[in-house]
């Protein structure tokens, strides 16, 4: 396949590889039908939705809340919005999270502000998943994946302009307003788009507030220079801000501030040797705020923390044409990272920790007949951490890692209507800001705050990754799964010694496997029905005992029918208990608290299209009111004014209603 025009030169390719080539870089229609379960797996490890689509149940106004909806994604819930994504079990930097090409690290210690609670999803053009270590063009250190939140370049003929707006109203105070204008035509384009989404706190199902309110916004856009239809020069921008209440802790977020620039370059068809060169660079700025008495009643004396986090990085890349069958790209890229710290908001800024790193990588495709292809990469990268935290065993010391990754991927058209794929990856990662920052997991009476585990050991992984994707007549279905073997895996562990309570961080080694399956039938014209399952298992080789923050099995049913006029469906969600666990271990985002017991919820929605650009939603979700947890969610802590729960519950019966219009 030619990368850069994304036409594929051999046409027996199977229906899903074929559709995979065919439309590369297109956006999901904006008035798309409501999404009430994952969206399929057209290609090999790739998984594509568009964020603009009403979708059930109705998410939060954030990057996790969109992910939960494919198989194989879990999220830690906090409160009313930035929890943490988690894939077949891997959570935080294990997934890699680009908006954009540009990356993004939040500045809370205890993950307030996860990446993903700066993504405002309707502000892009479609979400996509790359499943496993089978790429190596995203950075270093995505064992479990990588997440891309992309607009698309549009091709224009002529002046054109177009205005998009949502709006949303549900249980609770929801109401979310986007809108977003383009204008262009051939040689130049403007693009804005503003966001603003509001909830007071929700009840679960046993009518209990839960501390969730939030109140976010953004505005963000693009212009460009496109001199002729090989060459794109584009400057982009973004602002956003807001404040969010957490019922898993003892602090409120009262400031997202988050500042961005980014300048990319694209050019095409230079020779027929060289099809595309690119190239990026981008700020991103992190300023956040927390503290414990702006957003609930004052318990104790007054607390606050102002960390910031300044991004910088860019990417250069070369798409080559070797031959009619082969096709390589390659290039570098760079990041580097600068945390600080403060206590009050007049107070300076005190360095604690910097990382740099940059890479080079290489990734081969090549077609060996009209129904074999081979895909493989490598990647190597050079990092530094530097801890420059003071009264500290490690303070003053840089961290070097030369991290290196890798992957053979094998593709077969078996059939016109079956693709079969199977793929060996190898990924290495560095312990993160948070992983560094921990205390050392104690094995004596002594715990002193000079401890730290800056200096352990990255994680390495190795996994294979098969599955198989069918697409005939009113049939589409895949099935994915997946074996890895963990080495020097990082985990988090909470140890109380009398009255001290430490959260530190080991190695161990670690097994998981597990697999994602998903189907739709296309009963008539106008009925279709669907189903997921999503299960993943997971071993501590060095205790024994089970892997900690693995969520349970759980799988989707839906029906739904629309003719383009009317549109109706009904979404249910199944999950089993989870009894495998181990208290008090986990990722940088929680620990296991204990057992959790299984639930079944039912959302129904229905949407109306009166003229073409025009769609109007409604839906109820958990329309029983069940009370429920997810098993992986945090505990919640007490604050002022609410019950404490073993885990934050989720919402319970919440209707909505959404319209989507296009002039």
């Amino acid at each position: 396949m030619n990368r850069n025009t994304g036409r594929c030169r051999l046409i027996p390719l199977t229906v899903p590889l074929a559709l995979a080539c065919a439309f590369p870089a297109q956006a999901a229609p904006t008035l798309a039908e409501v999404v009430v379960t994952a969206p399929t797996m057209d290609a090999p490890l790739t998984v594509t939705t568009d964020p603009r689509a009403p979708r059930q149940p109705v998410p939060a106004h954030d990057g996790a809340d969109y992910l939960k909806n494919i198989a194989g994604f879990s999220v830690i819930r906090k409160g009313g919005t930035d929890g943490d994504p988690v894939f077949r079990g891997m959570a935080a930097s294990r997934l890699g999270i680009l908006l954009d090409g540009e990356m993004i690290l939040g500045g809370c210690g205890n993950r307030m502000d996860p990446p993903t609670a700066y993504v405002f999803p309707e502000a892009f053009d479609r979400i996509t998943v790359l499943k496993g270590p089978q790429t190596v063009k995203y950075g270093p250190g995505n064992s479990a994946g990588v997440v891309l939140f992309e607009r698309s370049a549009k091709v224009r003929k002529g002046f054109e302009s177009k205005v998009e707006a949502s709006l949303l109203g549900g249980s609770f105070g929801r109401n979310d307003q986007v809108l977003r204008a383009e204008l262009g035509n051939e040689r130049y384009y403007g693009e804005l788009t503003g966001t603003h989404s509001h909830s007071q706190d929700y009840k679960d199902g046993s009518g209990r507030r839960v501390h969730s309110y939030y109140d976010r916004w953004s505005i963000s856009g693009a212009v460009g220079l496109t001199p002729d239809q090989d060459t794109r020069i584009e400057l982009s921008f973004a602002k956003s801000d807001g404040q969010a209440a957490y019922a898993d802790r003892s602090m409120d977020g009262t400031q997202f501030d988050r500042t961005n620039v980014g300048l990319k370059f694209e050019k095409k068809n230079l020779s027929p040797l060289v099809a595309k060169v690119e190239a990026q660079v981008y700020r991103n700025y992190v300023d956040h705020v927390m503290d414990n008495y702006s957003l609930r009643p004052l318990s104790g004396m007054r607390m606050l923390s102002n960390p910031d986090r300044e991004t910088r990085g860019g990417r250069i890349a070369t798409t080559l044409d070797l031959s009619p069958r082969s096709s390589l790209e390659t290039g570098i890229d760079f990041q580097e990272n600068d945390h600080t710290l403060r206590r009050t908001l007049t107070a300076s800024r005190v360095a604690d920790m910097r990382f740099q790193q940059w890479g080079m990588f290489g990734e081969l495709s090549h077609e060996l007949n009209a129904a074999h292809r081979l895909i493989g990469g490598a990647r190597i990268d050079w990092t530094e951490a530097k801890d420059e935290r003071s009264g500290r065993s490690t303070s003053g010391v840089s961290d070097k890692d030369t991290l290196k990754a890798a992957f053979l991927r094998w593709e077969n058209a078996w059939n016109a209507a079956t693709t079969l794929y199977a793929g060996v990856g190898h990924s290495e990662r560095a312990p993160d800001y948070w992983e560094r920052s921990k205390s050392p997991a104690a094995t004596s009476s002594m715990m002193t705050g000079s401890a730290s585990t800056f200096l352990i050991k990255p994680e390495k992984t190795n996994q294979l990754d098969t599955g198989v994707i069918y697409a005939a007549g009113p049939v589409k279905a895949s099935l994915s799964a997946f074996y890895a073997k963990h080495q020097d895996f990082i985990q988090i562990n909470t140890i109380r010694n009398g009255s001290y309570l430490t959260t530190g961080a080991l190695n161990i080694d670690a097994t998981t496997y597990g697999l994602e399956a998903d189907a739709s039938y296309q009963l008539t014209p106008f009925w279709k029905t669907w189903g997921t399952l999503a299960w993943t298992h997971g071993d501590n080789d060095t205790s024994g005992r089970p892997l900690s923050q693995i969520a349970p099995l759980e799988g989707r049913v839906g029906a739904g029918y629309d003719d383009k006029t009317w549109s109706a469906g009904a979404l249910l969600r199944l999950v089993q208990g989870q009894k495998r666990l181990d208290p008090g271990n986990g990722n940088i985002v929680g620990q296991d608290i204990g057992a959790s017991s299984g639930f079944a919820i039912v959302s129904l929605n229905a949407g109306y299209r009166p003229r073409k650009g025009t769609l109007l939603t409604a839906g109820v979700d958990n329309l029983f009111d069940k009370t429920y947890a997810e098993f992986i969610s945090r505990s919640g802590a007490m604050v002022g004014g609410f019950t404490q729960t073993t885990r934050v519950n989720e919402p319970g019966r919440t209707f909505w209603l959404k319209a989507n219009l296009a002039f």
